[in-house]
């Protein structure tokens, strides 16, 4: 499998050339992008290139894909970005009830639509309040995905977990939607507590040996991507993490 990185995980780690040496160093043969990255797409491109990365997705704002495509087609192109991603909607954007999911969820829709027309595949990336229910009963994470029916979703399992909610079922209903996952991992009680409660991938308390084996037997998943929101050290995360699902 071809493990990848979320750069925002490193965003605290600069210089960026350091971060990509690293990461190529320790056997990692993809990286996901973000906009700290975007500034100077060719150049970044030929950072990867040196250390035998590739880009093969990225996240990018709802604002960027609904008001400036084109930028984002030109930043993705000259990164190598197949895969665009849209990873979260601001606390003061998020909707209160079942019709404000579902009409976000067909935005959504409309630029998957736009994305594919372009040649590009589209996804939702979801945290935890897309899995907090409404006053109906409803689930945000459902609204989203059944008015947006042709889309893709990034599924961040520890997120998943954080928001009360079992991944396993996720899986179980949505599996052929997920085309890329985000393995990242919880603290045990009482450690990871410099870390927001984040732990390397591995060492912690979900069981990603055996999700590793659900996913691949039921989710349409191409990317694996390994993401610590707020780690410590850098090298020693993206160390041991590799080294842990390696031996999955």
């Amino acid at each position: 499998m071809n493990w990848s990185f979320q750069l925002y995980s490193a965003r605290n780690f600069q210089p960026w050339e350091g971060v990509l040496a690293t990461l190529g160093k320790l056997g990692y043969t993809q990286v996901e992008g973000f906009g700290g990255v975007y500034d100077d797409p060719k150049a970044f491109r030929a950072e990867l290139d040196k250390n035998g990365l590739a880009m093969p997705t990225g996240h990018f704002s709802i604002d960027a894909l609904e008001n400036d495509f084109d930028g984002v087609c030109k930043t993705a192109d000259a990164l190598g970005i197949t895969l665009l991603i849209c990873p979260f909607l601001m606390p003061d954007q998020r909707p209160s009830d079942a019709a404000g999911w579902r009409g976000f969820g067909e935005r959504l829709a409309k630029v998957g639509d736009t994305a594919k027309k372009a040649g590009y595949g589209f996804a939702w990336h979801n945290h935890d309040f897309e899995f907090k229910k409404l006053a109906d009963g409803s689930v945000p994470q459902d609204l989203i995905l059944t008015a947006a029916p042709d889309i893709g979703w990034e599924m961040d399992v520890a997120w998943v977990v954080r928001g009360g909610d079992d991944p396993l079922k996720w899986i179980d209903k949505h599996g052929q939607r997920i085309s890329a996952v985000h393995v990242k991992d919880m603290a045990k009680p009482g450690e990871g507590l410099d870390e927001d409660g984040w732990s390397d991938v591995g060492h912690g308390t979900i069981d990603w040996a055996g999700l590793i084996k659900v996913l691949r037997a039921k989710s349409a998943a191409q990317y694996y991507v390994m993401e610590q929101d707020n780690p410590n050290d850098i090298e020693r995360f993206a160390r041991r993490s590799i080294a842990a699902v390696k031996t999955y």
